[in-house]
């Protein structure tokens, strides 16, 4: 039986997410060129720290005393805001946004397995097949529906990178609303910005250090550069304020009410809208292997949901 969604509160808490990840994707491909991807993503969660930060500093100070807290702080900040977002934006440098959130459809398959291995969650013939099914859609998007790509392993490095990607995010999803093993009954319970701004903490230490390790890669060639200025300056704000922020926001209401696989279903609508931005801002048209693989992956996700 699918979780009630029928509250409209919870429906627009759904419909974010995927709404603003889509303009997200369009966005880190525009960036292409003009900022470096790891700098781009260790300004962006920079940003979004400072902006929450005047709404909760006296709250963070308690949290800074709590030691136990702090692995499991440190792990959501690392995953899902540092690993999943800057090997996204390495994605994109090789990867088209329509290929890049099609892959990231494939999240509800490691959300099922995670839910398996790690939280005991049965799993059914029905949902079985239906993660054959996604995976079948992802390997279109790969290959680009050619199979002698997967034959002779000619794949783009943008869509592998996508699927580790989306590794961290199950995993990060889970570990919101099902850590493993129990915290300390004296750790306290942030409201929704300070829990917000300190995953955003740790996880702008690390991509700072995953922007300094770019810097020294690339300092010595002509790749490394930034084009300073209001492309770059809006960018970073959009990116820091809707698919960050309010994005994150709505997928922590989201995950917490209706569960993480449900919700990963409903942001697989993000190729559908990245699809049409990208006709709109890229001039990038979708092809009919997109479409077929937005099939398979839809039909995967109906089938397997269907079997939870």
């Amino acid at each position: 039986m699918l979780p009630n969604v029928r509250n409209f509160q919870t429906f627009i808490f759904l419909m974010l997410p995927p709404l603003f990840w889509s303009g997200n994707a369009i966005v880190g491909r525009l960036m292409v060129g003009v900022i470096p991807p790891l700098a781009f993503n260790f300004g962006r969660w920079a940003i979004a720290f400072l902006i929450l930060l005047p709404f909760c500093y006296k709250e963070l100070r308690t949290l800074a005393l709590c030691w136990p807290a702090w692995p499991r702080y440190f792990l959501l900040g690392f995953l899902g805001i540092a690993c999943y977002n800057a090997i996204q934006y390495l994605a994109l440098v090789t990867s088209g946004p329509i290929n890049v959130t099609l892959v990231a459809s494939s999240t509800p398959v490691f959300m099922l397995l995670i839910g398996r291995v790690f939280y005991g969650v049965t799993v059914r013939l029905t949902a079985l097949v239906g993660v054959l099914l996604s995976v079948a859609g992802v390997l279109i998007v790969i290959t680009g529906g050619d199979i002698d790509v997967l034959l002779s392993l000619r794949l783009v490095v943008g869509d592998l990178l996508m699927l580790l990607a989306s590794l961290c995010w199950a995993l990060y999803s889970w570990m919101l609303v099902r850590p493993k093993g129990r915290l300390n009954s004296a750790e306290p319970s942030p409201n929704w910005v300070a829990f917000l701004a300190v995953q955003i903490a740790f996880g702008a230490i690390a991509s700072l250090g995953f922007a300094l390790v770019e810097w020294w890669w690339l300092s010595e060639t002509t790749m490394y550069k930034v084009d300073l200025g209001m492309t770059l300056l809006m960018s970073l704000l959009y990116v820091a304020i809707l698919p960050g922020i309010v994005a994150f926001r709505a997928w922590g209401v989201a995950v917490e009410r209706v569960g993480p696989s449900f919700a990963a279903i409903v942001v697989n609508l993000t190729p559908l809208l990245t699809a049409f931005f990208s006709t709109i801002f890229l001039s990038e048209t979708p092809d009919l292997h997109h479409a077929l693989a937005f099939v398979f992956i839809l039909s995967g996700i109906y089938i397997f949901q269907r079997g939870r």
